[in-house]
């Protein structure tokens, strides 16, 4: 997981934040915001990170999250959640949703207007709760609704509930079982602490969701082509995209591991993972960096 990266720089102020959640806990979270508001509306955009469910905090979106101030004028939430094996699920799906419905009630005073733009985002397990966070926000009439989701080599599919039309095409589980920062064996291993209900479609499987994907918000997805989880993300985008007309955008980067760019910042494509980030959030938002 990634280090907190410092301080911000001057144009962003970060503040330390708690949010309740539905059994009386209070949760971490931390807002970014620009200093100066710009003269247009600012969106919000909720983060929440990975780690199998069982790791991670709000750093490990801490830089995507000053990205997306300094390139949108946005106001960023980055948020944790309990998680396993003290919290199994569905804990952290029900945090998630806590959250997200505090992030819109919230919104004004942050000085963020979630009808210019309402993303919720996450990587790997986070992206696996971004998905669920759409669905619920779809089902839950969240308001503002939803204008956009960010899917970072998320988890969306259990390997034993692929659907029989994807099987042929659900090859990177085994073909990239042994690949460096996830291999299978180690994804099994968390999954096995947060012992998520395989079936349950609403909270964790939402592939499989009983009311199906359509009318979400627009989806944005980055893929990593070593990755075990990578045919679940391309299918699931072939599926919002074709069968239920809901705009998307996937960047595929070949040969690179899970989670490489922060794993390997060093790499070119770190960089270029970030300038995509960027495009992909704007298309998201429907509106330029800058």
């Amino acid at each position: 997981m990634q280090q907190a990266l410092g301080q911000p720089p001057p144009e962003i102020k970060q503040t330390e934040l708690q949010y309740p959640t539905r059994d009386g806990s209070y949760i971490r979270a931390k807002l970014y915001q620009p200093v100066d508001l710009r003269k247009e509306r600012s969106p919000l955009i909720v983060m929440y990170h990975g780690g199998g469910f069982c790791f991670g905090d709000v750093e490990d979106e801490e830089e995507s999250c000053r990205i997306f101030v300094q390139a949108f004028g946005a106001v960023c939430v980055s948020a944790t959640y309990r998680k396993a094996p003290e919290f199994r699920f569905p804990y952290a799906a029900n945090d998630c949703w806590d959250c997200l419905k505090w992030a819109a009630t919230r919104a004004e005073t942050w000085g963020a207007d979630p009808t210019a733009g309402f993303v919720v985002g996450g990587t790997s397990a986070g992206g696996n709760l971004a998905a669920v966070m759409a669905h619920l926000a779809r089902d839950e009439n969240l308001s503002p609704p939803l204008t956009g989701q960010y899917l970072a080599v998320p988890l969306l599919l259990p390997s034993r509930r692929v659907p029989e039309q994807y099987k042929e095409f659900y090859r990177s589980f085994e073909q990239n079982k042994d690949a460096p920062v996830l291999p299978t064996a180690l994804l099994n291993l968390v999954l096995r602490e947060y012992r998520p209900n395989d079936d349950d479609g609403i909270l964790y499987d939402t592939f499989n969701h009983p009311k199906g994907h359509m009318e979400l918000p627009p989806a944005f997805f980055q893929v990593a082509g070593l990755d075990p989880l990578r045919d679940e993300a391309i299918i699931y985008e072939g599926i919002l995209r074709e069968n239920c007309g809901i705009r998307t955008k996937m960047n595929i980067y070949a040969g690179l591991p899970h989670y490489w760019w922060a794993s390997f910042p060093f790499l070119g494509t770190a960089k270029t993972f970030r300038k995509d980030q960027v495009n992909g959030m704007g298309f998201l938002l429907g509106r330029n960096s800058g």
